[in-house]
């Protein structure tokens, strides 16, 4: 029960960056179909799915090969979580402004959002390096899971934002893009 309780902690906790772009996209589109917003969904379900088993996975192949290395492995998730944490606090202290224009989601455009969104989920990988093979999975599908009924909201609150108020949506969606990227 805790592990089912801490994985769908973890995919909630690692959505929130995708929901906000998901809000974006379905502002900037207000008249999306359904089959575009499960793929949006789905695409940023993939990601946080694929990042922490990529960790988890790099995690265990240098500690099949270096047993030493092992005790270094709690130390390396820090590094990795301060520098990702830092990083983004340095961002949001920098003070500059960034202008960009939404614009409706292409395939491009959906997969550099759904790794910048999931970069943080593979630190996760690292984090759950005492998980067995089946636990990592298990873990990874209910991040995914959450990740995409987060999404498919995310994505519909913004087309019923958008469809009301399509100027202000717009304008709304590139805000919210920016405070993504600061």
């Amino acid at each position: 029960l805790g592990f089912l309780f801490n994985s769908i902690l973890l995919g909630v906790g690692l959505a929130m960056d995708a929901f906000s772009v998901s809000v974006a996209n379905g502002l900037n589109e207000p008249c999306m179909r359904k089959r575009k917003i499960i793929i949006i969904a789905g695409v940023f379900a993939f990601f946080q799915f694929l990042m922490p088993m990529v960790g988890w996975t790099c995690v265990h192949t240098v500690a099949e090969h270096f047993k030493a290395f092992q005790k270094f492995i709690p130390w390396i998730a820090l590094a990795l979580l301060l520098y990702i944490g830092g990083g983004m606090l340095k961002e949001a202290f920098s003070g500059e402004e960034e202008c960009c224009e939404p614009v409706k989601v292409n395939w491009g455009a959906l997969i550099i959002q759904g790794i910048a969104t999931s970069i943080d989920a593979l630190s996760v990988g690292f984090a759950i390096a005492n998980y067995n093979f089946m636990q990592a999975l298990i873990c990874g599908i209910i991040i995914a899971i959450v990740t995409f009924f987060i999404c498919m909201a995310g994505v519909l609150i913004g087309k019923t934002v958008g469809a009301r108020f399509s100027k202000a949506a717009s304008v709304l969606g590139g805000v919210i893009l920016i405070i993504i990227g600061l």
